[in-house]
């Protein structure tokens, strides 16, 4: 994942945690805005999400924060 995603959905996750909880739970579309102006990012974020690491539709956001932290 590069490192201008990684960021903006670490802070993505923060701003979640920080609104509604440390139980939140989010998908990969949280990181992007309602129209799709970038579809080779979206598609990036899409192989981690789904095709790497085979998560679920919607994680809490906790667990993604501290994945993309350490670098998984």
């Amino acid at each position: 994942m590069r490192s201008t995603l990684r960021a903006k959905a670490i802070a993505v996750c923060n701003e979640k945690v920080a609104k509604k909880g440390e139980t939140v739970g989010l998908s990969f579309y949280a990181f992007f805005a309602n129209k799709n102006d970038d579809p080779e990012l979206l598609m990036e974020a899409a192989e981690w999400w789904i095709k790497i690491h085979e998560l679920d539709h919607f994680e809490k956001a906790v667990k993604i924060r501290d994945m993309i932290s350490s670098g998984v």
